[in-house]
């Protein structure tokens, strides 16, 4: 009868260790190749992989050069402290460009992203047979194609190229995916979250604040996380819904990062957002469509300017800040070695690096 029971269990002992897990398809996803005879093995030999491999392959090779190897050295160099900072890091209007904020803040012990792109559900790419696996990660590609060209994701592209209707890969979970196995990182499990209005992690359906939480273990060997938030971020509705706001204040005293913002936070319409970056964060890098110039308040807050300020593209012209033109016009400003942003080519872009002069505010914990 032993035998029996072992005989029958056996087959799906097999099955349970040949499901792929949330690891294994990240690193589909990324154009990664499996170890022969593990899960997946059999589907990246397919040629649509092959041929994903190859184009996320030269893409990386690309962007590393040109601007992920030379933000980390110049972090290493110019902000050492944060470059090793464990700190859980605050990235507003982020979209799921869990790159840059890795590549900024190698070390942070999490990472909080937000925006208003859908989350999403975990991909199964066991699921992507027949034409489905070339239209996916074609489209998963081209999803990536604007911010490792320059920098920004574009919102309206993205929805289209990862929404439910147009590919089996939906949300913003397989480019997050993509960007961990991409960046060394190894992912350890994966939960779908939300908040309630207290700021508590919570149920996913039905959230105002829908999320996911990846745990994932760094290229160091560090154990580490990265929420994304599905929210607005517009005044009212905070105010109607402060889950995310008071899971931020949670948080204590994290750093904060921005960047290719659209400049919302120069309106009136956004100032609780920017307000809770000023009281919250001890820190804050950003480029120049995150907090303007003239609202830090300099009791507080040590604003310094790097790159240069070429003031807004076309689409932004309005949103021109004299006070820091000012200062780029004074001369002395440290150059940058790479672009980032709106302004994305190489001797255009700006960087402003603030730093807080008070006592870190106290983390509330989260129940989870």
């Amino acid at each position: 009868m032993k035998r029996l029971i072992f005989a029958l269990l056996l087959p799906l002992a097999v099955c349970a260790a040949e499901t792929p897990s949330a690891d294994d398809q990240a690193r589909f996803l990324a154009g990664l190749p499996p170890q022969e005879g593990m899960p997946l093995s059999d589907l990246a030999r397919r040629e649509e992989f092959a041929r994903h491999a190859r184009e996320l392959d030269a893409s990386w090779a690309d962007v590393e050069k040109r601007q992920l190897g030379p933000i980390r050295q110049w972090m290493r160099e110019t902000q050492p402290d944060l470059a090793q900072d464990v700190s859980q890091l605050l990235y507003v209007f982020s979209g799921p460009d869990f790159l840059h904020a890795h590549t900024f803040y190698p070390n942070a012990s999490s990472y909080i992203l937000c925006g208003v792109e859908p989350v999403g559900v975990p991909p199964d790419v066991t699921r992507l047979g027949g034409d489905s696996l070339d239209h996916s990660l074609r489209n998963l590609r081209q999803s990536l194609q604007a911010i490792l060209s320059f920098s920004f994701f574009i919102t309206s592209d993205m929805k289209n190229d990862l929404s439910a209707n147009a590919t089996k890969l939906s949300g913003t979970i397989p480019v997050i995916y993509t960007f961990l196995a991409r960046g060394g990182c190894r992912i350890r499990a994966v939960e779908l979250i939300g908040l309630d209005r207290e700021g508590q992690v919570t149920a996913h359906e039905g959230s105002k604040h829908p999320g996911v939480r990846i745990d994932f273990t760094g290229p160091a060997g560090q154990e580490q996380a990265v929420y994304y938030f599905c929210t607005n971020l517009a005044s009212w509705f905070i105010k109607q819904e402060p889950g995310f706001k008071r899971f931020c204040e949670g948080l204590g005293a994290p750093n904060g990062f921005t960047k290719s913002a659209s400049y919302l936070m120069h309106l009136q319409e956004f100032d609780m957002v920017r307000d809770l970056l000023l009281q919250r964060c001890t820190t804050l890098l950003q480029d120049d469509t995150g907090v303007r110039w003239k609202d830090f308040p300099r009791d507080v807050w040590s604003p310094a300017a790097y790159g240069w300020y070429p003031g807004p593209i076309a689409r932004f012209q309005d949103k021109y800040q004299p006070e820091l033109a000012a200062v780029y016009k004074e001369g002395g400003i440290p150059p940058i070695p790479f672009g980032i942003g709106y302004n994305w080519r190489p001797k255009q872009s700006t960087l402003i690096v603030a730093r807080a002069r008070r006592a870190p505010p106290k983390a509330v914990p989260v129940a989870e």
